[in-house]
């Protein structure tokens, strides 16, 4: 993971910088969490489409891995967020 600071300096817009660092001040020793986009965007104060942009662009800057979770009657869960240094 990287320290937050080295993040600033990535090139990303604002709102993947944002969001990143609260996934990563969420986040386990493994560098995992799951809160929903609903959670993200209520805390930080941004809607949820700037929340999915966001997310989008820290994936395809591989700052982030995302997995879909399910709940155990099939429906769709938060997604599991690991927040992961870049290549």
């Amino acid at each position: 993971m990287l320290k937050n600071r080295e993040i600033y300096s990535s090139g990303l817009p604002h709102r993947a910088v944002a969001v990143y660092i609260y996934l990563s001040d969420r986040c386990d020793r493994d560098g995992k969490c799951f809160p929903s986009i609903t959670t993200i965007a209520a805390d930080l104060k941004i809607s949820k489409s700037t929340v999915k942009r966001a997310l989008s662009d820290l994936e395809k800057a591989q700052y982030i891995r995302r997995e879909r979770r399910f709940r155990q009657s099939g429906g769709n869960s938060s997604n599991m967020y690991f927040v992961v240094r870049p290549p």
